[in-house]
């Protein structure tokens, strides 16, 4: 059987919690922070979201050789 493709896009988004839950941060927070409201900046800069069920499918196919211990 041949190597499965990896989504490089998707390498670089997710990564996987102790409890395999995939983690990742919001959009938004690169450039052009002047104009967003301190406490949305102050909320966002290091705070890390779970994917919710329905997007884990996806994930899971888009990353074929993640950590299934």
């Amino acid at each position: 059987m041949y190597k499965l493709k990896t989504l490089s896009s998707a390498k670089k988004r997710f990564k996987i919690t102790k409890n395999k839950l995939f983690k990742y941060k919001k959009s938004n927070m690169r450039h052009i922070l002047t104009k967003k409201k301190s406490k949305y900046k102050r909320n966002m800069i290091n705070k890390f979201y779970i994917l919710s069920n329905t997007k884990i499918k996806s994930i899971k196919n888009s990353l074929p050789y993640y950590k299934k211990k």
